[in-house]
């Protein structure tokens, strides 16, 4: 059992940066992929972005690319969001999850295929 712990939300004018991190415990977290996904008022859980247990492979929602940079610290058992050039269409409430049935290298965007989900950390962008 993983236990997922956000921090590092806030209100940040539109422009600015945020870093998220995510607290692991409990379980093996440098074999689990990691994802972040968010979740806006009246809106489905989307994907955000994704890194492989190594942290050599990454992928991310075509709305945040090049803005948003995922990482990862498996001495620390902490994944970070790192969120620049921040835009009012941000704004949600971020959640990390560890993706305990990849296999290898894969990494997955579908909510639906993570198991472990902290309890969320709000980031707020104002225009």
């Amino acid at each position: 059992q993983v236990q997922l712990v956000e921090s590092g939300g806030g209100l940040v004018q539109a422009g600015g940066s945020l870093r998220l991190s995510c607290a692991a415990s409990g379980g093996t977290f440098r074999w689990y992929p990691m994802g972040w996904f968010r979740q806006a008022p009246g809106k489905e859980r989307e994907f955000v972005a994704v890194i492989s247990w190594s942290g050599a492979t990454t992928d991310y929602a075509d709305s945040v690319r090049g803005r948003f940079t995922i990482s990862r610290d498996n001495a620390k058992n902490t994944a970070y969001l790192q969120m620049n050039s921040l835009k009012p269409e941000d704004t949600a409430v971020y959640y990390c999850a560890a993706d305990r049935t990849s296999i290898g290298a894969v990494v997955r965007t579908s909510p639906v295929q993570y198991e472990y989900w902290g309890q969320g950390a709000q980031v707020t962008v104002s225009s």
